[in-house]
């Protein structure tokens, strides 16, 4: 490790015998189903994850921000999310980090996938393991070893670890702006590939409801009478996605509506996704999007209401997260593993800490594959690995080794 000072490398010792209990929060935490509706499985998970972080900085519970949904009705519904951990230590330190990551997974209480197991003496599937309990240890592992270190009081920093990112933190989002205000970098732990390369730009995301009212009529006595609902929803589908080309993916995913084949719909909700390069993509995507249900409107004689927005804004690979990246990368050098990224259409709280103006690095969680699907799996040795690179980072930081 020739680029390492030696006090870097007193610091960067102290996580060598940590695999174990770093490896041992991974299997009991996974063994808590914490999907993004088990509210109780959420609570359980941020009792575990406040006790572990209280240990080190100042640990809250914060309840999440009013959110809703279309449901199949086209009437906006209440969406239950769970509490938020929130961790602060600032201390003197003029300069802060924001840390981020979240306790809810994609499976549900009634999903098959609840236990781990092992493929090998290395990969670890269970649920949540990569994406991102085994992410949450490689957190709090980094910050325990640097807080131990001489660099910590040169550095402040918050942790947010929320409990709807997998639900587009809709909940959360407030939580996660107003920490990004007090901070000048973020580090999220979402997993990186099983070879190591970490997410690079990555896409927005938007996901929308369109409710589409008609008129019902017989639809064989007076079909004329009738405004078609479906047909309307069927044509606003269409033309939204044409409107995708490079920069701007668009994905129409669901038509709820209709009802007896002798009525003519009068109600329709058109659920889609739009996913926007950059910031000029987006606006050029709302105007599209605009005009597309104007032109519904007046074709089909129909009301057409959009509901939802761009929760997750584009987060390119500008000069801002470049400079970051950059630390990252040279820290794993000093630490001999190659650090690479590639960009994604993937979209994280990364993308909402960015579209704060922070630089931002979201894929320093363990590496591991598969996730979403009951294959995932964590590489139980990059535990130790990525432990080293966050906390070989802080430690820069505190430095202040972030070029301006």
């Amino acid at each position: 490790m020739p680029g390492l000072s030696s006090q870097e490398r007193d610091v960067l010792a102290t996580l060598d015998d940590r695999h174990d209990a770093m490896l041992a929060r991974v299997e009991t935490w996974a063994a808590i189903n914490s999907g993004s509706r088990n509210l109780d499985g959420l609570a359980a998970m941020a009792r575990e994850l406040s006790a572990a972080f209280g240990a080190i900085g100042d640990a809250a519970l914060r309840d999440p921000s009013p959110a809703d949904a279309v449901d199949a009705a086209g009437v906006p519904q209440p969406l239950a999310h769970g509490r938020n951990l929130h961790v602060t230590r600032h201390g003197d330190a003029m300069t802060r980090v924001l840390l981020t990551g979240h306790m809810d997974t994609v499976f549900a209480a009634d999903h098959p996938f609840q236990t781990g197991r092992w493929l090998d003496d290395r990969t670890l599937n269970a649920p949540g393991a990569a994406d991102m309990k085994g992410g949450i240890a490689v957190m709090l592992a980094a910050l325990e070893a640097f807080e131990a270190s001489p660099f910590a009081r040169h550095l402040g920093w918050e942790v947010v670890i929320n409990s709807d990112e997998e639900v587009s933190s809709l909940g959360s989002a407030a939580l996660l702006a107003e920490a990004a205000k007090r901070c000048e970098v973020g580090l999220t732990y979402e997993p990186a590939l099983p070879d190591g390369t970490l997410a690079g730009a990555r896409k927005g995301s938007g996901n929308f409801s369109a409710v589409i009212r008609g008129r019902a009529a017989h639809a064989g006595r007076e079909p004329e009478k009738g405004r078609n609902a479906i047909v309307a929803a069927a044509d606003l589908a269409m033309r939204l996605a044409v409107l995708a080309r490079d920069g701007l993916s668009v994905n129409p995913a669901k038509i709820d509506g209709g009802g007896p084949n002798n009525i003519v719909p009068d109600l329709a909700v058109l659920r889609f996704n739009v996913r926007p390069a950059t910031l000029a993509d987006q606006r050029l995507a709302e105007e599209a999007m605009a005009a597309a249900i104007h032109g519904v409107k007046s074709l089909h004689e129909v009301a057409v209401e959009l509901h939802g927005s761009f929760a997750r804004p584009p987060k390119p690979l500008d000069e801002n997260q470049l400079r970051l990246f950059e630390l990252v990368r040279d820290a794993g050098r000093d630490l001999g593993l190659p650090v690479g990224w590639r960009d994604t259409g993937g979209v994280c709280d990364g993308n909402n800490l960015a579209a704060q103006g922070l630089p931002v690095v979201d894929t320093l969680g363990v590496r591991g594959g598969a996730i979403h699907s009951a294959d995932e799996f964590m590489l139980a040795d990059s535990l130790v690995e990525r432990a080293k690179l966050s906390a070989l980072v802080l430690m820069r930081l505190a430095q202040g080794r972030l070029p301006s």
